[in-house]
């Protein structure tokens, strides 16, 4: 049987079926080795560039990546090849005659023990019935990428945030923390440049704050300097 593969509108069409809620069935083909002829399910598709084997197949218990080269569309009522029967010798005959003819008990033949062929008799008369057929060799399943872990610290509007995502799934959503915090992270990973840029973000909030005080020590100042004035005029005698 030709090992065809899938095609690419057989892909399109079992992406169609998986966003449909369906498991298209597929068949292993001869390069997916001594399970082939097997039936799976596809479960998933994986992206292409990262790895060869992207088609994700439920096969009993187990979810394995595959290529598209080691599988084909499964053919209505396709079945897994079965095991050839295993031939059982025959029983050695046994001789019966009527009982008043016995004298003595009969002795079994002997069978005669089977002769080995030569090469040249397997050679020229085909191979050995009673040597096993070898087998493919399985090929060895590769191992499926655990997806990549990204942790964010960021800065905008004044506020510093730290977020972490795996893959497409969002571990930690973004959330605020203390500039104390954030360059204590960045103290960790000792990468040159992100260090001082961190401290000259921190220094010019601090000369900011340092300002925004002042501002509103001079206020306060001047409405305490009021309510003296307000407090001196309400105790003269009118």
């Amino acid at each position: 049987m030709e090992a065809r593969g899938l095609t690419v509108p057989e892909l399109d069409g079992i992406r169609e079926a998986l966003a449909a809620g369906r498991k298209p069935k597929v068949q292993f083909t001869e390069a997916a080795g001594q399970i082939a002829g097997q039936v799976g399910q596809v479960v998933g598709l994986e992206d292409p560039a990262v790895s060869e084997e992207w088609v994700v197949v439920r096969f009993g218990r187990d979810e394995l990546p595959f290529s598209p080269g080691d599988l084909r569309m499964a053919p209505k009522g396709a079945v897994a090849p079965r095991k050839a029967p295993v031939v059982e010798p025959e029983p050695d005959p046994v001789l019966s005659g009527p009982e008043f003819l016995i004298d003595k008990p009969i002795e079994k033949p002997k069978a005669a023990p089977a002769q080995r062929r030569s090469v040249d008799e397997v050679e020229k008369g085909g191979q050995d019935v009673t040597a096993p057929a070898p087998r493919k060799a399985a090929r060895p399943v590769k191992a499926k990428p655990s997806p990549s872990l990204t942790v964010t610290l960021a800065y905008g509007e004044g506020e510093w945030t730290v977020g972490a995502t795996q893959g497409a799934k969002a571990l930690a959503k973004p959330y605020v923390i203390r500039p104390a915090e954030a360059l204590k992270m960045v103290q960790l990973i000792d990468v040159p440049g992100v260090q001082e840029a961190v401290e000259q973000i921190l220094a010019a909030e601090r000369a900011e704050a340092q300002q925004q005080a002042q501002r509103l020590r001079a206020e306060l100042a001047e409405i305490e300097a009021r309510l003296a004035e307000l407090g001196e005029a309400g105790s003269q005698p009118s």
